[in-house]
């Protein structure tokens, strides 16, 4: 079963990757300007260690309680834990153990309690502030993520917070507002918001946008990371 499971991980990887790469091209970019990052969400570990066999180095995880304990089992591996979903400060001391990025950080006491966990884990942990396209001035999105006008209070605040380093943005496509059905629009936003905040902070240069429905519209718009799940993995019976 497990080299049924490796083959059907490597030819959809495969595919994924020609998407990339075409639409690479496509935009002018160089392929190796675009990281995936495989969202291993609902799947098990099992399919972890046969993803880092294959060669991903960067999987994605929205839920503790799930990633914990499949971080834990796969700590032999060299890979780069991200955190992506909605994340509530009583998870965050076991979050901060594992991930290698937070990229859903969207409030002020959210970096307070990463920051307190950075340091009592001795770690630097990367922080992507999640754009919200759908939430209206100093209100979150429905997905979670601040109004584009709250960034740049949150980015001063992650940059001067100890153990934690400010890499970039993050946006979900948002299902309501003027964004609502426009990808490319959104992801193109995304970019503008990149642009301002690299003013103060050059080294925040991470883009994270695109999911395996839209990721030709975050490649052509400018992002640098894609969240692919469902395209890699497949549907497959979940755990719980």
């Amino acid at each position: 079963m497990t080299d049924v499971r490796r083959t059907e991980l490597a030819d959809n990887l495969a595919a994924v990757e020609n998407r990339i790469s075409t639409a690479c091209a496509k935009a002018g970019r160089p392929r190796d300007e675009v990281t995936l990052i495989v969202v291993t969400k609902t799947y098990p570990a099992s399919d972890v260690r046969l993803l880092a066999e294959l060669g991903v180095r960067h999987v994605a995880e929205n839920r503790d309680q799930d990633a914990a304990p499949k971080a834990a089992e796969c700590a032999d591996l060299p890979l780069t834990w991200h955190f992506v979903g909605q994340l509530q400060t009583n998870k965050v001391r076991s979050v901060a153990r594992y991930a290698g990025l937070v990229q859903s950080v969207d409030r002020a006491r959210l970096v307070t309690a990463l920051s307190r966990e950075a340091v009592r884990a001795e770690r630097e942990l990367g922080c992507l502030i999640q754009v919200a396209l759908d939430a209206e001035s100093g209100r979150q999105g429905e997905r979670g993520g601040v109004a584009p006008d709250g960034v740049p209070a949150l980015a001063e605040a992650i940059a001067g917070a100890q153990g934690l380093r400010l890499d970039g943005v993050m946006t979900v496509a948002p299902l309501s507002g003027p964004y609502a059905g426009r990808q490319l629009a959104a992801f193109e936003r995304l970019m503008e918001i990149s642009t301002d905040l690299r003013v103060n902070h050059p080294a925040a240069n991470m883009v994270s946008a695109g999911m395996s429905a839209d990721l030709e519209d975050a490649v052509r718009a400018g992002a640098t990371h894609v969240r692919v799940g469902t395209a890699v993995l497949g549907v497959r019976p979940r755990l719980g």
